[in-house]
């Protein structure tokens, strides 16, 4: 799973999504945090780690990659990943799960047999986006994962649908703003060539209030304000050029990001 990917910034923002896709989720699903993490020693970061919240029992670990690209070595780096972060942390949790998403069975590693051990485990889920079923027979949280292999055209119809479906059966008005802002962030980062305009257009909504606009739209000033930092204007200067406070810049021009 790639950091920028649109899973990593799904699951980072919603970890409780992954478990919809999960037969038998943790009682304290909702409450799970999504991070990357180090295996020491070795140079590997595994970026799709669900921990559980502290305090509860039992304490139950999944590990989750999501493959869009054919690559025979994934079940070998995966496997060997996920075992050798438990061996560093031993004694941490009680019972470990790996789930692997393909979009389609196609994308699966030809060899299944060396890692029959796991893969034919009741601790390894393998999930295929193409094979869950219509849309209207799945809860929101599939339909929800479903639209990140959509079409522009069968996503601008399922997210309409989904929206509407949304409003008509989520009373809580708190959870219906949540739901929408994975459909935008679904359809922002699916499709980043199109502009707001056109993603609005799309998705039958106006998205310039959803945190992931929002978040792009200071993205997009703090690479501004860099640019203009580098060419020598002052920050007084650049903080009125592109709408950001006096400190914001200031900082910015202290602590200028990493390239």
């Amino acid at each position: 799973m790639k950091r920028d990917s649109i899973y990593y910034k799904i699951f980072q923002r919603f970890p409780e999504l992954l478990f919809e896709l999960v037969d038998e989720p943790p009682e304290q699903a909702p409450n799970y945090r999504f991070e990357s993490v180090e295996v020491k020693e070795t140079a590997f970061r595994i970026d799709g780690v669900f921990l559980p919240p502290e305090g509860v029992t039992p304490r139950i670990i999944f590990f989750a990659e999501v493959q869009f690209q054919k690559d025979e070595s994934l079940y070998h780096r995966f496997f060997t990943e996920s075992m050798m972060y438990l061996n560093q942390n031993q004694g941490q949790y009680d019972d470990w799960y790996c789930v692997v998403i393909f979009p389609s069975r196609s994308l699966e590693p030809k060899d299944k047999k060396t890692h029959r051990i796991f893969l034919d485990s009741d601790q390894v889920q393998r999930i295929y986006l193409k094979e869950l079923g219509a849309p209207e027979r799945q809860p929101i949280g599939i339909n929800l994962i479903q639209l990140t292999i959509a079409s522009k055209k069968a996503m601008s119809r399922s997210a309409k649908q989904l929206i509407e479906r949304v409003q008509l059966e989520e009373t809580d008005t708190e959870a219906k703003n949540k739901i929408i802002d994975i459909i935008t962030t679904i359809a922002v980062y699916k499709f980043s060539s199109l502009s707001r305009e056109d993603v609005e257009a799309m998705l039958g909504l106006n998205i310039e209030e959803t945190r992931i606009y929002q978040d792009l739209e200071r993205q997009t000033k703090l690479k501004a304000a860099t640019r203009l930092i580098n060419m020598g204007y002052s920050i007084s200067d650049v903080a009125q050029a592109v709408d950001l406070s006096v400190e914001e810049v200031a900082t910015l021009a202290s602590n200028p990001p990493s390239a």
